[in-house]
């Protein structure tokens, strides 16, 4: 069946719900799911050419499958790249980009403000092959300036960060790295193309844990890099087929489903953070409530442009306290008694999810490390979903208001 072709200049919220691969014979209307490991050839030379990469055609879903080749096609469209690979987790994408860009005496400038995870892969695992990282203020572009040494090839930042929503400048770190001939990767996992798209702002790959805001509804995990044919397709996507960090039709499609959504959940769930990011300001229990959506946020101004005016769904908040252990169990308190909301260290679902940052998802690091990051044992992180806002005020009310 020849499907029409779309028009130039549509809108994310269009493309996320139109862009995909061309439509089967059967002329099916939601993207075909298709859940097979290998492709039928119709003689040996057809299969032969298509195994050489001479002509297009599908021989293995390890190395490309229709119902993925569409989420790549639809993610790469909203974020106004050339091309995009999917991979099975948001961990395996950043991974992919590290591998494939990086070798033995290489050099990365990374915020110290990043995942968990990302934290440790690069600071721990990568280290092991002879890649080392620089850890810099998120915040501070002379910081990132100054770190960069004659082996740096890569500048990674994630914005906003998790869990404390920290932002950085990223066309002040596209300047910095491309005026030395470096590459700027953005971290675009909190945000999606809905809100900021940082290749238009100089970044030269695009990273997402597809598995969070991408899917939305906690189904499955999923992960892709953005960028450019020659880096990503070429380079990455060569790597990926033949180490097998792809991503599996089934998820494929549960995320493909997902970005239809994107638009309307997003905005949705943005307003709703803001509207609680302003009721927790005024208790007087928190001492401290991190959303760039919030007038009292020190990048308050710089979220609003970069961030398509929204301060996204994910918030945090300091509990009031005098020590690590009172804050600690002050913080388990409040979130054990919820009854709504999620404990989960799961974000970007249409559920409200809450959890405590400093014992799951920087658990892994040393008391160092998250002090630098600044996640300290009092921190809360909740990642708005679709409930009526009253409900959850309600709900973080049974902890707050019952604190000894």
């Amino acid at each position: 069946m020849t499907p029409s072709t779309l028009p130039e200049g549509l809108h994310p919220e269009t493309l996320a719900v139109r862009e995909a691969t061309a439509r089967s014979h059967w002329g099916e209307h939601s993207e075909a799911l298709y859940l097979t490991s290998s492709f039928v050839q119709t003689d040996c030379e057809s299969a032969a050419r298509r195994f050489a990469n001479e002509e297009p055609g599908y021989t293995y879903t390890r190395t490309a499958n229709p119902t993925v080749a569409s989420f790549e096609r639809r993610l790469a469209a909203m974020e106004g790249t050339e091309c995009a690979v999917a991979t099975s987790t948001g961990m395996s994408a950043i991974l992919l980009m590290a591998l494939t860009l990086l070798k033995n005496g290489d050099h990365v400038v990374a915020s110290q403000s990043m995942f968990g995870s990302t934290l440790k892969l690069l600071g721990s695992e990568m280290a092991r092959f002879g890649v080392e990282t620089s850890f810099v203020s998120q915040t501070d572009v002379q910081a990132w300036k100054a770190a960069i040494r004659p082996n740096t090839r890569l500048l990674f930042a994630e914005t906003p960060t998790n869990p404390l929503g920290d932002l950085c400048d990223i066309a002040a770190l596209a300047e910095v790295a491309h005026a030395r001939g470096l590459l700027l990767a953005v971290d675009n996992s909190f945000c999606s193309p809905v809100l900021q798209r940082p290749a238009e702002l100089g970044a030269d790959l695009v990273v997402y844990s597809g598995t969070k805001i991408l899917e939305g509804q906690g189904r499955v995990m999923a992960g892709a890099v953005c960028g450019s044919t020659a880096l990503v397709d070429k380079v990455m996507g060569t790597f990926m087929r033949s180490a097998g960090l792809n991503l599996s039709p089934f998820n494929a499609w549960v995320v493909l489903k997902g970005l239809e959504t994107l638009g309307l959940r997003v905005r949705a769930q943005s307003a709703a953070a803001l509207e609680l990011a302003q009721w927790l300001e005024r208790h007087p229990e928190v001492a401290h409530v991190h959303y760039s959506g919030l007038a009292s946020h020190p990048q308050h101004d710089l979220a609003m442009r970069q961030q398509g005016g929204l301060g996204g769904p994910v918030l945090a908040f300091d509990v009031v306290g005098h020590d690590a252990q009172q804050l600690r169990a002050k913080a388990f308190h409040i979130i054990d008694s919820t009854r709504v909301c999620s404990i989960t260290a799961n974000l970007g679902d249409v559920k409200t999810t809450i959890t405590h940052p400093a014992s799951t998802s920087h658990g892994r690091l040393s008391e160092q490390q998250r002090q630098a990051a600044g996640i300290g044992q009092g921190l809360i992180r909740v990642s708005v979903g679709l409930e009526h806002l009253d409900d959850l005020k309600a709900d973080l009310l049974r902890g707050l208001d019952t604190l000894a």
